[in-house]
């Protein structure tokens, strides 16, 4: 009997072994806090964090226990870098989720809780879907687990985060209040360190979910 459960967990792991890791993907626009994020996350010290826009240029690669940590270049503006290669690297991004959307467990995309709407604004002045929300729904439409995290709320007095935060799930499609919503947009403050522990929770229940289906 001994034999035969060490041969049952012998299977189990091999089984196991041969689920490559999901890929966690984090994508958003340039200087909202990707950076800090993936630093948080990988714990690595080394991920370049900068003031100026457009710090990470190349797809980056972090692996974590369960999962890839996938960091994307940052789109819209980037500082001192020319707008075709904007352009080009917008495309490179989309292209690298189309091609591997089967192994992303979920998307993660970071906002700037206090610009994102005079973003939007000025997007909708010029007769343009935002680029964050054109991003979302693609992450959506490929039912890859979008969480959109509102990042830089520290900006924002406190007696007026309900008024922004409806603002800002309405502009993504979703009725007020925010609260009905927690399990999509995730409020926090990564200077302020705080906010992004619930974000690493919902990652790892969606990758745990993902191996299940996977394995069976």
């Amino acid at each position: 009997m001994r034999e035969l459960k060490d041969i049952k967990k012998f299977k189990k792991f091999i089984k196991e072994e041969k689920i490559d890791k999901p890929e966690v993907i984090v994508t958003g626009r340039s200087n909202v806090g990707k950076s800090t994020l993936v630093r948080l996350i990988t714990n690595n010290k080394n991920v370049k964090v900068g003031k100026r826009p457009g710090v990470t240029l190349k797809i980056n690669k972090y692996p974590m226990k369960n999962y890839i940590l996938v960091d994307f270049p940052g789109f819209g503006f980037m500082s001192g870098v020319d707008r075709k290669v904007q352009e080009s690297i917008k495309d490179k991004i989309v292209w690298y989720i189309e091609d591997n959307c089967e192994k992303i467990a979920c998307s993660i995309l970071v906002i700037d809780g206090k610009a994102f709407s005079e973003i939007v604004e000025r997007w909708d002045s010029r007769n343009e879907i935002p680029i964050d929300i054109e991003m979302f729904q693609f992450l959506k439409e490929l039912k890859l687990n979008p969480i959109v995290l509102i990042n830089k709320m520290d900006k924002i007095k406190r007696k007026n985060w309900d008024e922004q935060l409806n603002k800002i799930v309405k502009l993504f499609g979703y009725s007020p209040p925010w609260r009905q919503w927690l399990d999509t947009f995730v409020v926090g403050s990564l200077k302020k360190n705080f906010g992004w522990n619930r974000l690493l929770s919902m990652v790892n229940r969606y990758v745990e979910e993902y191996r299940k289906k996977r394995s069976n």
